[in-house]
């Protein structure tokens, strides 16, 4: 099987363009917002939308999988530029800002999509690699906890964002409070 071909520039432009456009639609009138409102709002024909997606679901989980490859990149970002345990406490404080100020866009378009769906499931790999890899480093260097696993750390941080109640204030303070339980404790 072959690669496919890159995209000219101006395609990666309208693709990226028709995403973001799209990301906001969705934000404001779920996965249904219509189509031709998207290709209109970013600038494109309706043509160059179905070009680069076929059908709503194929546009859904673009932009999930998206938003997924940007917080999962974040997570070796970081490594590159801090030491393990700011790295993951840095990635933990993106990681509920995120599901904060994008959770009712992400459970919406998880709804949409279809839960067997090679999309879902990269999309999960994907962040159970990112956890991983800002977890082992800093278990490694003795600041995190030995037990705490790469899972543990999506579902802490899902549960401070959903604790936190879109309280930017309150997410901070639980997820400080969080950040210090997973530390190796002093013997």
């Amino acid at each position: 099987m072959t690669a496919p071909r890159p995209m000219r520039a101006d395609a990666r432009r309208n693709y990226e363009r028709i995403l973001n456009t799209a990301r906001e639609a969705f934000l404001e009138h779920g996965p249904d917002a219509p189509l031709d409102d998207i290709a209109r709002r970013a600038g494109v024909g309706a043509g160059t939308l179905y070009r680069h997606f076929p059908t709503r679901e194929t546009l859904v989980e673009a932009v999930y999988r998206d938003d997924i490859e940007r917080l999962s990149a974040a997570a070796h970002r970081l490594l590159a530029e801090y030491e393990p345990s700011e790295a993951l406490n840095r990635w933990m404080r993106e990681q509920v800002a995120f599901v904060l100020h994008k959770r009712g866009l992400a459970a919406t378009l998880k709804a949409a999509m279809d839960r067997d769906s090679d999309t879902f499931a990269l999309c999960k790999a994907m962040m159970n690699e990112a956890a991983a890899a800002v977890l082992k480093p800093a278990q490694e260097t003795g600041a995190v906890r030995a037990d705490v696993r790469p899972r543990d750390l999506l579902l802490l941080g899902h549960g401070v964002s959903i604790a936190a109640e879109g309280n930017d204030e309150t997410a901070e303070r639980l997820l400080t409070v969080m950040l210090d339980g997973l530390r190796q404790p002093k013997t």
